[in-house]
């Protein structure tokens, strides 16, 4: 595990898989110097895919890019896992989930996109549904508990689930709290079934892989703040790892090796910002 800079790693890389939430953007706005630094990988010629486990769209975190100062022009386009799932919800509808069927979405914002224009119907009460669909988690204003009361009737009756937002800590304006995953993980934890969708796991690499054009592995780097999601998920896909010491990752010493890592998730460059 090696400290790097940007500017080597733009020597070294064609094409960078780049988190959003603890790299780009702190939970409520961009990082100083980041958009900056997107818009000067883009002017050396490299592709660019921002990959995040938001479970949202991608067209909505494009507008919160751009939102928050980064120019649409400077990245190739924004793969999420909430675009992902909804890529495979269109093909799963009609067979393993029936035409018709009812979901009962945990989600922010109230976000139905991934169900939107689907053969497909909201739910309101998860014991009675087809399937849940956990995309994002209301972790900084609702307890843990209180998904366990709502979600215990559905895992007794063998509701399954799919979580297309496996992370299990978010940034959000208030600070750090409870992430998606954690819910799936309580999911489980009551009996219930769940498939997860986004890193780590390799759906989501293929998907933005393919926007790439299936570019030689070894010119693909992904730059992350989790270990768990960022580093294992890109090892996964046998692409080289960077940890930026951002977001999760604030006040990690990587020193400590391996006493900080799982051997999954260790690193193959430590970056301290998303900077040039």
């Amino acid at each position: 595990m090696l400290n790097i800079s940007l500017e080597a790693l733009s020597a070294m890389f064609g094409n960078f898989l780049i988190d959003q939430f603890g790299v780009l953007l702190d939970g409520t706005k961009a990082y100083p110097g980041a958009a900056q630094a997107l818009m000067e990988l883009s002017n050396r010629g490299k592709r660019i895919v921002i990959l995040s486990n938001s479970g949202k769209r991608s067209v909505p975190n494009e507008l919160r890019l751009e939102q928050m100062g980064f120019d649409r022009d400077h990245f190739d386009s924004v793969v999420t896992s909430g675009e992902v799932a909804r890529t495979l919800l269109a093909k799963r509808v009609g067979h393993d989930i029936p035409a018709g069927g009812k979901v009962f979405v945990i989600s922010r914002d109230e976000d139905l996109s991934c169900i939107e224009g689907l053969d497909l119907s909201a739910s309101g009460k998860p014991e009675e549904s087809d399937l849940i669909l956990i995309s994002g988690s209301r972790g900084d204003e609702i307890a843990l508990d209180s998904y366990e009361t709502l979600l215990a009737g559905a895992a007794r009756n063998g509701v399954p689930a799919l979580c297309c937002n496996p992370d299990m800590t978010m940034l959000s304006r208030h600070g750090s709290a409870f992430g998606a995953g954690r819910i799936a993980g309580l999911y489980c934890k009551l009996g219930g079934n769940v498939e997860m969708i986004g890193k780590p796991y390799p759906q989501i690499y293929n998907a933005a892989l393919d926007r790439l054009g299936h570019p030689d592995l070894g010119d693909v780097v992904c730059i992350g703040d989790s270990p768990m999601h960022d580093i294992r998920g890109a090892h996964g896909a046998g692409i080289s790892a960077v940890l930026v010491l951002t977001g999760l990752s604030s006040g990690i010493n990587p020193g400590e090796g391996n006493s900080v890592f799982e051997k999954s998730d260790f690193p193959d460059y430590v970056m301290k910002k998303f900077q040039f």
